[in-house]
């Protein structure tokens, strides 16, 4: 048996909590059971510490005084065996799809994992089950990541089951075939913006329900047409930054859409510098770009605030100027990696989301060097 003391705040009928006051102790047999629930059912207003089991994610998380987040976890035992690398499972979980490069530099089939909340180098999850495929843009549930066009030019839509490993599926389509598109979502619904359609770019956004096999339904359109855009979300609004209309018009353009809904996006503000190939990832309050080209380098990280509207602002850089890196996030954590420099790069940054200040040493992609690879996480802002 153990004893646990727990320091309750009076009474938080408001919330679910307790009513109960002082140092209270009880005893257990090594575990004790927090308040349980789904995001939907988050509870607002607590006392920051608060604690509770989320049950979409399975994790436990914590109210930081703003918003809910999840517990990271570093290190996980296993056996005698203390594991501190991406291989052991704990926390958020993120795939990085296909890509270019290696020696010689060739398109990639190749899926690698990794856990957003620990340190070190990714592993095999599995691979594109129909062949090679570079500039997919990616989306996810919580249980399901999606990948959509690329190149070779093309409409398929592959998804794997995150938490597992394995090949892709080949299970739905794009309204037409295209690469270079962007991908976002919530826990319901996907979005693939712009991309380039040959012989032209598209502003077109698809809409692909994650859960059904049926293709894509026609979204609406970007404020302008363009390929290479970063996408980030919250669970109610899609955000989609830069990007570019070859040869030579670069966009520091931020459209907006609400997801649950369809129609044209609307001007959110602009980034710092007009570029294109800046990789953005968000949790749900925040998001950003990194990295990008014009087509010089850049290292900049940019970030919004989701649920406003406004001109980005400066956050930190990336520990080398590149573009075309993957990116994702959780809660806490956004990852910036691979790219080219302009030979294709291995090395992953990271930065902590609601702070700012320049990215840090993640690990590396073990596969390979990789550029213009898709990322996605099962714990990204959208969910």
């Amino acid at each position: 048996m153990s004893e646990i003391r727990v320091n309750t705040l009076g009474n938080e009928s408001n919330t679910g909590g307790p009513v109960l006051s002082g140092i209270t102790t009880f005893s257990g047999q090594q575990y004790f059971i927090p308040p349980t629930g789904t995001t939907a059912e988050r509870p607002s207003g607590c006392p920051p510490g608060s604690i509770r089991f989320n049950t979409d994610s399975a994790h436990l998380e914590y109210w930081n005084g703003l918003v809910w987040l999840e517990f990271e976890a570093s290190s996980v035992e296993l056996g005698n065996q203390l594991v501190t690398n991406s291989t052991s499972g704990t926390g958020v979980r993120g795939l990085i799809v296909g890509g270019y490069g290696g020696s010689p530099a060739v398109t990639k089939n190749t899926i690698d994992y990794l856990s957003i909340s620990t340190l070190g180098n990714t592993y095999n999850f599995g691979d594109i089950s129909s062949g090679t495929r570079y500039r997919a843009g990616c989306a996810a549930s919580r249980t399901r990541g999606v990948f959509a066009g690329g190149n070779p030019e093309t409409a398929d839509i592959h998804f794997v089951t995150i938490a597992s490993t394995g090949n892709s599926t080949d299970y739905s389509n794009l309204t037409v075939s295209k690469s270079a598109t962007s991908g976002c979502s919530n826990q319901t619904r996907a979005l693939f913006a712009g991309g380039f359609d040959s012989p032209s770019h598209t502003d077109v956004i698809d809409a692909l329900t994650i859960a059904s096999s049926a293709d894509c339904i026609d979204f609406g359109n970007l404020s302008v047409s363009r390929d290479r855009v970063g996408s980030i979300s919250s669970s109610t609004r899609a955000i989609f930054g830069n990007g570019l209309n070859a040869p030579t018009n670069e966009f520091n353009t931020i459209d907006y859409v609400t997801i649950s809904t369809t129609g044209n996006a609307q001007d959110f503000g602009d980034t710092t510098q007009a570029r294109w190939s800046a990789r953005a990832a968000s949790n749900s309050t925040r998001g950003m770009w990194g990295g990008g080209y014009t087509p010089t380098m850049y290292n900049i990280i940019d970030f919004v605030t989701i649920a406003t509207t406004g001109n980005a602002q400066d956050f930190g850089d990336l520990n080398t100027a590149k573009g075309g890196c993957f990116s994702m996030a959780s809660s806490t954590r956004a990852l910036f990696g691979g790219g080219e420099t302009p030979t294709p790069q291995d090395a992953i940054d990271y930065v902590t989301i609601l702070s700012t200040g320049n990215a840090v040493d993640f690990g590396d992609i073990s596969s390979s060097t990789k550029t213009l690879a898709g990322g996605l996480s099962n714990g990204h802002g959208g969910l």
